[in-house]
C-alpha cells in the first residue's frame, strides 16, 4: 500500500460523488448501506459527503429507491434523465451540481470499494490534485478481461504510451479541474479527458471485486461505441492510417498499370481478365468505403459539437 503524505489541506472539506444508476435496483440497497458507513468514516476525518445521484433512464424501479433513500437522507441530490444517454453524458451533467473540494464518479455496482476512496483522500488532503486508482487485478469474466487488455493496449499504443495498462477505475479530482471537467467535449471518454489535461496523477491500485448483484449493461455494442469515441476523440492515427493505406494502394496501382503496359506492349495481354479486374475493384471499394466510414466518424463528432444539442436532459430535479 502506498504512504500518504502529512494532511495539509484544512478540516471540513466536502467530497462530492457522483453515482450514474442505470438498472441498478438489486445494487441499490446495497449501495446506500455502504455509503452511509462511507459518510461515517468521513466524519471521522472531518470530512462531509455530497451525494449526487443520476438516473439515467432506469425502468427497474431505480428511481422510486433514490427517492426514498432521499427521504432518509435529504442532502441527497437526485437527477432523473428522459431518457437513457450513457453514462459519460449523465456524469458531465451531474458535474454541473458539484459544490465540493474534490470529486470523483462511483459505478453502482459495488464493483470498486469504498475503503479505498478513503486511501485516495489520504493524498488529495495532502495536497495532490489528482488521484487515480488502476484495477491491479479483476474478478471478471474472461471475456470481458481479454476485450479490456486488448482496449488498453490498443490506447497504449495508439494514444498515449503512458496510459495505465489496465485503465482507470477510480478519479479523485480537486475542485480546480472541476470546470474543465464541465467543458469537456461532447462524446468524450472522461477517465481518458482527465488523464488528457496534463495533472500529474498519483497512481494507487486496488483489486475489483465481482459484480454483486444484477446484470451488467455494459454490453457489447456500448463497449464498441466508447472504444470508437475514445480513438476518434484523442488520436489523428485512424485519419493517417487512412492516409497511408491510400498511398500505398495508389503506389501497388501504379506499379500494376506499369505491368499492365509493358506486358500490352509485349502482346502479352489476354482478353481473360475478368477475375483479376474484379478483385482489383473490390479491393479499391472496400478500401474507398472503408476511409468514408472513418471520416464520417470525425465528422459527426465534429457535427455533434457545433450543433448546440443538449447532451442530455434532466427530467425531474431533485437538490
Amino acid at each position: 500500500m502506498n504512504q500518504a503524505p502529512t494532511r495539509v489541506r484544512p478540516d471540513d472539506s466536502t467530497l462530492s460523488v457522483i453515482v450514474p444508476v442505470y438498472y441498478n435496483a438489486d445494487s441499490l440497497p446495497l449501495l446506500f448501506d455502504e455509503l452511509r458507513k462511507f459518510e461515517d468514516r468521513l466524519r471521522e476525518l472531518s470530512m462531509k459527503l455530497e451525494l449526487i445521484f443520476v438516473d439515467d433512464g432506469s425502468g427497474d424501479g431505480s428511481f422510486g429507491l433514490l427517492m426514498e433513500f432521499r427521504q432518509q437522507r435529504p442532502a441527497t441530490k437526485v437527477l432523473k434523465l428522459s431518457r437513457n444517454f450513457g453514462s459519460p453524458a449523465a456524469v458531465r451533467l451531474a458535474q454541473r451540481f458539484v459544490t465540493g473540494d474534490c470529486f470523483l464518479y462511483l459505478p453502482a455496482d459495488l464493483q470498486e470499494p469504498l475503503d479505498h476512496v478513503l486511501e485516495m483522500l489520504q493524498h488529495w488532503s495532502a495536497g495532490e490534485q489528482f488521484v487515480i486508482s488502476t484495477r491491479a487485478t479483476r474478478d471478471d469474466p474472461a471475456a470481458t478481461r481479454f476485450y479490456a487488455a486488448l482496449y488498453y493496449r490498443l490506447v497504449r499504443l495508439v494514444i498515449t504510451p503512458d496510459y495505465p495498462p489496465t485503465g482507470i477505475g477510480l478519479m479523485l479530482m480537486d475542485k480546480v479541474m472541476l470546470p474543465l471537467m464541465v467543458n469537456s467535449p461532447q462524446k468524450i471518454n472522461l477517465n481518458m479527458y482527465a488523464y488528457w489535461l496534463g495533472f500529474h496523477p498519483r497512481q494507487l491500485t486496488y483489486h475489483r471485486v465481482r459484480r454483486a448483484s444484477g446484470r451488467s449493461r455494459w454490453t457489447f455494442w456500448r463497449k464498441f461505441h466508447y472504444f470508437i469515441d475514445t480513438f476518434t476523440g484523442f488520436s489523428p492515427v485512424p485519419l493517417r492510417a487512412m492516409s497511408a493505406l491510400g498511398l500505398l494502394i495508389a503506389s501497388l496501382s501504379v506499379i500494376y498499370a506499369l505491368i499492365v503496359f509493358i506486358s500490352a506492349l509485349s502482346g502479352n495481354i489476354m482478353v481473360t481478365g475478368f477475375a483479376a479486374l474484379a478483385i482489383v475493384v473490390s479491393l479499391l471499394g472496400g478500401c474507398i468505403l472503408f476511409m468514408l466510414g472513418v471520416m464520417g466518424e470525425y465528422l459527426w463528432r465534429i457535427f455533434i459539437q457545433v450543433s448546440g444539442r443538449p447532451e442530455a436532459i434532466i427530467e425531474e430535479l431533485h437538490i
